[in-house]
């Protein structure tokens, strides 16, 4: 193993100890580099690697920061259901699992109105030739660190005149909304892919070009209904995807 893989290795186990608490700050390069016997070159490449992970920024004046906050853990099975969605007053499933990890959620909305539909979304709503949609698109913040663009879209027909195109859904968010206009969920499925962000995402979520990110397409059914699409846009480092389902019996 290159000398600079096997310092980020013992770093990065430092910070999994807590040796680094999340927010500290790195020693600087010339003191790893004296205390691991190298040069500072290879101290720099061992954090850039730890830097393309989203462990660690570098910040000017500051030095190496390691990330305010661990990874979050999106439970696919579990996150749509009612207690989930309106635990503790929650506005959906994302707030639940950052209130769950100890952080204090936040959406900033940041686009909601009428829109015609990108073209992958449009297909996934089953819409014909220049079918309307209402959209919410949101930066998502834990503890004002953004770790998520969310863009929803449902039907106009079903979310025209309804607490669905406000800001606040209220408790539950769009699927309690959609339960109390007759649409219930009684479905959902997901497509996950890995890109790098846009120039726009990249602001946005506070990427290095070389961090990549989860696409989620989640499609939520009525029936045999499509009734909303999000399009999850999601740091990589910063989320933790977990599935679960049940085997057929032996």
């Amino acid at each position: 193993m290159s000398r600079y893989r096997e310092i980020a290795a013992q770093l990065r186990s430092s910070i999994e100890r807590g040796e680094y608490a999340r927010g500290s700050t790195l020693p600087s390069e010339d003191r790893l580099a004296e205390e691991f016997g190298v040069s500072r070159p290879v101290v720099n490449r061992a954090v850039r690697l730890l830097r393309s992970e989203g462990l660690v920024r570098v910040e000017r004046g500051k030095g190496t920061v390691v990330h305010e906050i661990a990874p979050i853990v999106r439970r696919a099975n579990q996150r749509y259901t009612q207690d989930a969605r309106e635990r503790q007053q929650s506005r959906g499933a994302f707030a639940t699992e950052v209130r769950e990890m100890g952080h204090e959620p936040r959406s900033q909305i940041v686009q909601l109105g009428p829109v015609t539909p990108p073209g992958d979304v449009a297909d996934l709503l089953r819409f014909e030739v220049d079918e309307v949609a209402a959209i919410r698109k949101r930066h998502m913040f834990a503890d004002d660190v953004p770790v998520q663009i969310a863009t929803s879209y449902v039907p106009w027909s079903i979310a025209a005149g309804t607490a669905i195109t406000q800001e606040d859904t209220g408790p539950g968010g769009t699927y309690s909304r959609l339960a109390d206009l007759g649409h219930a969920v009684t479905r959902f499925s997901e497509r996950v892919s890995v890109r790098m962000p846009e120039a726009d995402e990249a602001v946005v979520l506070r990427l290095a070009e070389d961090q990549p990110v989860y696409v989620i397409h989640h499609v939520a059914w009525a029936e045999n209904q499509p009734v909303e699409v999000t399009v999850h846009v999601m740091p990589v480092h910063q989320w933790r995807l977990d599935f679960e389902w049940q085997a057929d019996p032996a």
